[in-house]
């Protein structure tokens, strides 16, 4: 029980982290829209992300699918960030 809590509270909040942060660096930046526009809006859907990826981590049954696709998809992404580097 206590690796599914820690997973709800930190895997998850490194994986809305993650994500908000990839998306950022993904999304294009057209000569009207700020880089500032750009980020806001991830960063505003990664409240959202975290709380549906905790609640659903309080939900599934399987503790072994959980940490999986938690941490798992949390590496990527921050493989990938890693990789695409920063945006010039």
């Amino acid at each position: 029980m206590i690796w599914r809590w820690f997973t709800a509270i930190i895997g998850c909040y490194g994986f809305a982290v993650a994500s908000a942060m990839l998306t950022a660096r993904v999304l294009p930046v057209s000569s009207d829209m700020a880089r500032v526009e750009v980020t806001g809006w991830p960063m505003l859907l990664s409240f959202l992300v975290y709380a549906m990826a905790g609640l659903w981590t309080l939900h599934e049954i399987r503790l072994g699918r959980v940490s999986a696709v938690i941490w798992g998809s949390t590496l990527v992404m921050a493989g990938l960030l890693w990789w695409l580097g920063v945006r010039a």
